[in-house]
C-alpha cells in the first residue's frame, strides 16, 4: 500500500502503470532499433509505434492466469496490436525489459530527490546567513562545551546536504544503465549494436557486460546512497529535537495554527516532524541492508531480488521523498530563541572560556600541566559552588600572578572566541556547489 504521505510525482514514477509505461518504452525502442537494423520490418515498428498501449486491469487480469507479468504485458499490448504483435519482444528476455525500465525510473526518482535537495539546501542556506551572529553554546557529549553561532550548525548543515546532492548524482548515473543482452548476457540472438541503439534511444548506456540481470551492486549503491541522505536528514531533525527540549528550549519546529500535540495534555507543542524523519531514516537504513543482500545471485540469475525490490525502490524513494520534503518545512520554519540560547550560554558560569585561559596562561612561560591544573580547579570550584568562574580566577593568586585581570577579561571575550564564524561562511558558501546535469523531472538525460 502507497503510504498516505507520498507526493503525486514521486507515486505516479512507482506506480503500476509507470512500470508499464516504461516497459513499453523499452519494447518500442528495441522494435524500432531493429527496424533500423533491417531485422524488423519497419511498418511493424511503426504499429507497434501506433497501436501498443497500457491497460493495467488486462494486464492484472492476465497475470492472474500465467502468474507471469512480463507475459501478462505482452499478451495485453498484442491485443490491441493486432498482427504486428509477432515482433513484441522479438529476440528479447524478460530481464532486458525489466531492468531496463528500471533503470528509467530510478533515474527519474534519481532527479526528483535532487530537485528536492536543492531546495533543502536553499533553505538552510537561508537561515544560517539569517544566525550567523547568532552566539549560543556548543556542546559536546551533550554537556556545554565552547561558544559558537546557530548559524555555524546550519552552515555544516548546507555542507553535508552538498556532498548529498553529489553522492546522488553520482548514484544516478551508477544506475542509468540498460542491457538487451538475452538469457545469459552472450548476446545470442541480437547483436551489441542493438543494444547500444536501444539504450541510446533511451537516454541510457548500456551495461559493458551483463548476466541475465544488470549487476546489482549498482542498485545496493543507490539504496546505501538513499541511506546516507536520511541519515543526513536524521541527524539534523535530532539535533532540532534536542533543541526543542524544555529545558533548552533554543529551537522549535513550526507548530501550525489549530495543531495538538497531545490528546491529554494541552500544552503539548511536540518535535512530531522531526520524530517522523528519525523513524523513516531507519526504514531506509533497512531497505540499504536488503539492497545488499541483493547483490549475490545464484549463477546468472535468480529472482531472489525481484520481489525484494519491488518494495524497497518505491518505498525508499517516496520515504525520502517525504523527508526532503517535509524537512525542508520544518528549516523554513523553525523558530529559533536568540535570547534563550544566549541565557543558556551564560548557565555555565564562564566556564566555557577556560580553554582560552589555559593558553593564555601557556603563552606565558606556565606548563600545560601547571596552567591545566589551576583552571581545572578553579571550573571545578564553579561547579560546586555555583559561583562565577571568571571571579575566582580573579581571586587566584597563582592565576593573577601570571595574568592581569585585563588579560583574564580579555579571554572571556565572545567576539573573539567567534572571530573566525565569517571565514568558516566564506570557506562554505564560497565553495562551487554540486551541479549534476539533470534532465528535467519526469524524463531521462
Amino acid at each position: 500500500m502507497i503510504p498516505r504521505y507520498t507526493h503525486p510525482e514521486m507515486g505516479r514514477i512507482w506506480s503500476d502503470r509507470r512500470r508499464y509505461e516504461t516497459w513499453l518504452q523499452v519494447e518500442l525502442a528495441a522494435a524500432a532499433a531493429m527496424a533500423d537494423a533491417g531485422i524488423v520490418p519497419a511498418d511493424a515498428a511503426q504499429a507497434l509505434a501506433d497501436t501498443a498501449a497500457i491497460d493495467v486491469a488486462r494486464i492484472e487480469a492476465i497475470e492472474q492466469v500465467t502468474q507471469h507479468d512480463v507475459i501478462a504485458f505482452t499478451t495485453a499490448v498484442a491485443e490491441k496490436v493486432g498482427p504486428a504483435s509477432r515482433w513484441l519482444h522479438f529476440g528479447l528476455t524478460s530481464s532486458d525489459v525489466v531492468d531496463t525500465a528500471q533503470a528509467l525510473q530510478m533515474v527519474e526518482a534519481c532527479d526528483l530527490v535532487l530537485v528536492n535537495l536543492a531546495a533543502l539546501q536553499s533553505a538552510v542556506q537561508a537561515r544560517a546567513f539569517e544566525h550567523r551572529r547568532t552566539a549560543m553554546i556548543g556542546r559536546t557529549h551533550g554537556v556545554h562545551a565552547e561558544p559558537m553561532t546557530f548559524g555555524l550548525k546550519l552552515a555544516l548543515w548546507y555542507a553535508e546536504i552538498g556532498r548529498a546532492i553529489g553522492r546522488m548524482a553520482r548514484a544516478r548515473e551508477t544506475v542509468r544503465v540498460g542491457k538487451i543482452s538475452g538469457a545469459v548476457g552472450t548476446f545470442a540472438h541480437l547483436d551489441p549494436s542493438i543494444e547500444a541503439a536501444v539504450c541510446r534511444r533511451l537516454g541510457l548506456e548500456a551495461a559493458p557486460i551483463s548476466s541475465q540481470v544488470i549487476q546489482r551492486d549498482r542498485h545496493a549503491e543507490l539504496l546505501t546512497t538513499l541511506a546516507i541522505t536520511a541519515a543526513t536528514l536524521e541527524k539534523c531533525a535530532l539535533e532540532i529535537r534536542g533543541l526543542q527540549k524544555t529545558e533548552i528550549g533554543e529551537v522549535e519546529e513550526p507548530f501550525a495554527k489549530g495543531q495538538k500535540g497531545s490528546s491529554a495534555m494541552p500544552h503539548k507543542r511536540n518535535p512530531i516532524g522531526c520524530e517522523q524523519i528519525v523513524g523513516l531514516a531507519r526504514l531506509v537504513r533497512a531497505n540499504a541492508m536488503a539492497a545488499l543482500e541483493n547483490v549475490a545471485l545464484w549463477h546468472e540469475r535468480d529472482i531472489s531480488h525481484s520481489s525484494v525490490e519491488r518494495v524497497i525502490l518505491p518505498d525508499s524513494f517516496i520515504a525520502l521523498d517525504h523527508m526532503l520534503r517535509r524537512f525542508t518545512r520544518i528549516v523554513q520554519g523553525m523558530v529559533v530563541y536568540p535570547d534563550r540560547m544566549r541565557e543558556n550560554l551564560a548557565r555555565s558560569r564562564g566556564i566555557v572560556f577556560s580553554g582560552q585561559v589555559l593558553l593564555e596562561l601557556a603563552r606565558r612561560g606556565v606548563s600545560r600541566e601547571q596552567a591545566y591544573e589551576w583552571v581545572q580547579r578553579n571550573a571545578m570550584r564553579s561547579f560546586a559552588e555555583h559561583r562565577d568562574f571568571k571571579s575566582l580566577l580573579l581571586q587566584d593568586p597563582d592565576v593573577v600572578g601570571v595574568l592581569p585581570p585585563a588579560e583574564i577579561e580579555r579571554a572571556f571575550n565572545l567576539d573573539e572566541q567567534l572571530r573566525n564564524v565569517d571565514a568558516v561562511f566564506a570557506r562554505v558558501f564560497a565553495a562551487p556547489a554540486p551541479k549534476p546535469v539533470v534532465a528535467a523531472v519526469g524524463q531521462s538525460s
